[in-house]
């Protein structure tokens, strides 16, 4: 990386009107655009595009190839009272798309002090990341999903557009929510969520199909989900049920993962 100063005058491209710190370190080929603000401690890798009207503050690590939209706000303190200035931080990976109006707020002393976005994760405009909050990589946030704080989302998981997510809440692998959907317990892998508070509908089916499940695997999810749902088992015999399946169908082993390692109870 280079100095922001020297970027000023050796990659010429941030915009006259930005205001960038010359304590930020800024990699080849960044581009800040018109009336930006880029605090001190902040480090942006190569090749990422800071649209006009942004702020990244804090001790903000933005990897390469990110295209930030106008407007959005990251690295700010995080919205807890608890919150006493600790150097605590905002990491974002690499050739994520962040759209107009999104804010992520840096981490908690309380918790990992670090809230973190993965990669390749597509982040529609209004998207509110709290406070220790951790993304995986290839999510999608569809308009106006809201984390609040400790929240974990786990690989390509969908958000539907207003989805609201209670804290401490953990969001399984492939699953996906509807439009207005408020979560206020975990949400397995795999699973297909609607509704205020969000109940189990289906599997994902289609998005397992995109992501190259094949019809075996799909229709072992599907068994499961049935396992889970509506067999009438308790939580921990189902649980004992499909680890029991894994060995024959290794699709599950994220699911039985998962429903051994949650705490807060998943949505029935």
């Amino acid at each position: 990386m280079c100095r922001a100063a020297d970027a000023l005058t050796a990659l010429s491209q941030i915009h006259p009107t930005a205001i960038v710190d010359p304590a930020a370190r800024l990699g080849h080929g960044v581009v800040v655009g018109a009336y930006s603000m880029i605090g001190p401690h902040v480090e942006i890798d190569a090749n990422t595009h800071i649209g006009p009207h942004v702020v990244i503050t804090g001790h903000t690590r933005i990897g390469v190839d990110n295209h930030i939209f106008q407007f959005c706000s990251l690295g700010e303190q995080p919205q807890d009272k608890k919150y006493a200035g600790e150097p605590t931080r905002l990491e974002i990976g690499d050739r994520n798309t962040i759209r107009e109006f999104c804010t992520f707020n840096c981490g908690t002393a309380q918790d990992v002090g670090v809230t973190r976005l993965g990669n390749d994760n597509w982040i529609m405009a209004y998207v509110h990341l709290a406070h220790d909050c951790q993304v995986g990589n290839q999510t999608i946030f569809a308009n106006n999903a809201q984390l609040a704080g400790h929240v974990r989302v786990d690989d390509w998981a969908i958000l539907g557009g207003f989805t609201v997510v209670h804290q401490f809440v953990r969001i399984g692998a492939h699953s996906i929510t509807a439009m207005g959907a408020i979560l206020l317990q975990d949400l397995p892998p795999f699973v297909m969520a609607a509704g205020n508070p969000a109940k189990p509908r289906s599997i994902n089916a289609e998005g397992l199909k995109r992501r190259g499940f094949s019809p075996a695997a799909v229709a072992a999810v599907k068994r499961a989900y049935k396992t889970l749902y509506k067999s009438g088992m308790t939580l921990e015999d189902a649980r004992a049920a499909i680890a029991g399946e894994v060995e024959s169908v290794p699709e599950l082993d994220v699911l039985a993962r998962y429903l051994a390692e949650t705490g807060r109870g998943i949505i029935r």
